[in-house]
């Protein structure tokens, strides 16, 4: 390969690696085309799945400042860029080497840090983003039913809320600016203090009746 194409072949794949949230590399001796383009097929459109030269995707690891196992770049070379989610990347990775045992993940590396064949592994293990997405929007989903019903509230549980959520939330800095909390504290704060402002009108005015009455001036 002339110098030229091997410059252009070489920055080709930098940019792979620096556009890419992960990269998983993979032996893939034996493979049939078909094979391959079934492969292309499951990993989906987010992720480019490019057959490479291992000399050349040594020096580009390099120059896109990667610190990768130069033993990985042994035998024919294949490299699955990931420009989605690398969960997703990885289960089909894993799926397909099962039924075709004669790809071989390697390795490879997530946000910049090296990732061994096991790792790829317990990644293809995790729930994937959309999943964790759909959790959460559920975990909170009562959050914003109960404050709906508290808004036809009477105003004195709406104030008891108010206070209830003062109480959980950071005070103040030094400088007199409140304090930011997370989304999830605040969200967790919020939930408390709307299970504190629903105590029974009852209980508030047993507890009222008890506290001595302020002498007027």
């Amino acid at each position: 390969m002339p110098n030229a194409e091997k410059l252009s072949a070489v920055a080709e794949i930098t940019e792979q690696f620096t556009n890419s949230a992960a990269a998983v590399i993979t032996e893939y001796r034996g493979l049939t085309v078909k094979q391959l383009s079934q492969l292309r097929r499951s990993l989906g459109q987010q992720t480019t799945y490019a057959v490479v030269k291992n000399t050349l995707t040594k020096r580009a690891a390099a120059e896109a400042g990667l610190s990768i196992d130069e033993s990985l770049f042994s035998g024919p070379t294949a490299i699955a860029f990931v420009g989605g989610d690398p969960v997703q990347a990885a289960k089909g990775l894993r799926d397909f080497a099962k039924a075709n045992p004669l790809l071989v993940i390697k390795g490879g590396v997530l946000d910049g840090k090296s990732l061994s064949a096991a790792e790829v592994t317990k990644i293809a293990d995790l729930e994937s983003r959309e999943v964790l997405l759909a959790k959460l929007a559920g975990a909170i989903k009562a959050l914003p039913t109960k404050a709906a019903g508290l808004f036809q509230a009477p105003l004195s549980q709406m104030a008891r809320l108010a206070k209830a959520l003062e109480d959980k939330l950071p005070a103040a800095d030094a400088s007199g600016a409140p304090a930011a909390a997370p989304a999830e504290q605040t969200a967790a704060a919020a939930a408390e203090a709307t299970e504190s402002a629903e105590t029974p009108a009852e209980d508030v005015a047993a507890d009222t009746t008890e506290a001595p009455a302020e002498p007027a001036e």
